[in-house]
């Protein structure tokens, strides 16, 4: 990788290096964009299929349709394992290298199943790539359908050349530190506040020139503070990461949502076109999904939406608030799924009446947020 001289070509360079050493017929890097919830390719290299270019302009698939990157590596880590790669078949029998005494297999992803199938591949290994203690991305090799299949020996094999692009993507990544520093919350990897300000007024702009529909989910994480006071704040910041991934998962159900954390225990999510219905079902699936985690004490959620009969939404400011309202409903009444803005009265809506009243609100919520 040292005579590379772009991340593109540092990359291009790593996969044809690993394609090469495990007799793969093709291989690709992706990366995780936990703020869009989807994982997205970078580089292909070998026997390209219909559809797959080298460089691709625009070739992702949401993270929810391959879990393993989000879930499977998670929980193994959580465990004080080490994150290794796995062997996918197209007839659906996956085998892992194991992260400790009796691992099991894998099962077969769907989605890497029928892409095999799709594709006329017979197996895959899947590598993390792994970067600041976090899964970054992934190292995918492939051989066709015909050809002996990847065993256990090539997952260890792929796991040290994912190391090793590791390090080297390390270098590159540098050159594009400030930029990701700004825009990204440091502990979850999801967006942060100014990435919500600037594609919140962008939606917005969409919003007033067309009708765009535009969604802002506010959440809430419950019992972090409990978290924090019995079991420490290295547990607590393990809690925030966890529903991150989890909200990360969600959002992709969404096409181009993007999600973030506000700071604290708030997150959201910002979805810009699909109907507010939709967005109000992930968020039910997010309540869900949070109420099952291992800490804390799931989620409230609250939904602002031009698609429901909110009023003028004449900035980002009105948005947010009303958002902040219905989370704020949603946490006094212990809400197990989301309140949404207008769906109770319309302009008498109990929540609307709070958004617009002034904002003496009980002193332990904050005041809404009070930008422009």
């Amino acid at each position: 990788m040292a005579a590379a001289h772009t991340p593109q070509e540092s990359m291009g360079a790593a996969a044809e290096a690993a394609c090469r050493a495990l007799g793969g017929s093709f291989a690709a890097i992706s990366m995780w964009e936990r703020e869009r919830g989807r994982l997205r390719v970078l580089v292909n290299v070998g026997e390209l299929m219909a559809g797959e270019e080298r460089l691709p302009e625009d070739e992702s698939y949401p993270v929810h349709d391959f879990p393993e990157i989000a879930e499977f590596v998670h929980e193994h880590w959580a465990a004080g394992g080490e994150p290794h790669a796995w062997v996918e078949t197209a007839e659906g029998v996956g085998t892992g290298t194991g992260t400790g005494v009796g691992s099991a297999p894998l099962s077969g992803s769907w989605g890497r199943v029928a892409a095999l199938r799709r594709r006329g591949r017979g197996s895959c290994v899947v590598a993390p790539i792994v970067l600041h203690g976090r899964a970054w991305g992934e190292l995918y090799v492939a051989r066709p359908a015909g050809r002996p299949v990847f065993d256990r020996d090539d997952a260890d094999f792929a796991t040290v050349l994912a190391s090793v692009t590791a390090a080297g993507l390390a270098q590159t990544e540098r050159l594009e530190e400030a930029r990701r520093l700004a825009f990204t919350d440091p502990l979850t990897g999801l967006g942060n506040r100014r990435a919500v300000d600037i594609r919140l007024d962008e939606a917005l702009e969409a919003y007033h020139a067309d009708g765009t529909v535009v969604s802002l989910v506010v959440c809430d994480l419950n019992g972090l503070k409990r978290v924090n006071d019995t079991l420490g704040h290295a547990v607590g910041d393990r809690l925030l990461e966890r529903f991150g991934s989890l909200l990360s998962i969600c959002g992709a159900m969404l096409p181009g949502a993007l999600v973030a954390r506000l700071g604290g225990d708030e997150f959201c999510l910002l979805g810009v076109g699909p109907p507010a219905d939709e967005v109000v079902r992930v968020a039910d699936e997010l309540c869900r999904r949070a109420a099952e985690l291992e800490l804390g004490e799931g989620v409230a959620c609250g939904i602002a939406s031009t698609g429901d009969p909110i009023g003028p939404v004449p900035s980002a400011r009105r948005l947010f608030r009303l958002a902040d309202a219905a989370q704020y409903r949603a946490k006094a009444a212990r809400s197990q799924k989301p309140v949404v803005a207008g769906r109770d009265g319309g302009a008498e809506d109990a929540v609307i009446r709070l958004a617009d009243t002034s904002p003496a609100h009980p002193p332990e919520r904050r005041r809404f947020r009070g930008r422009r």
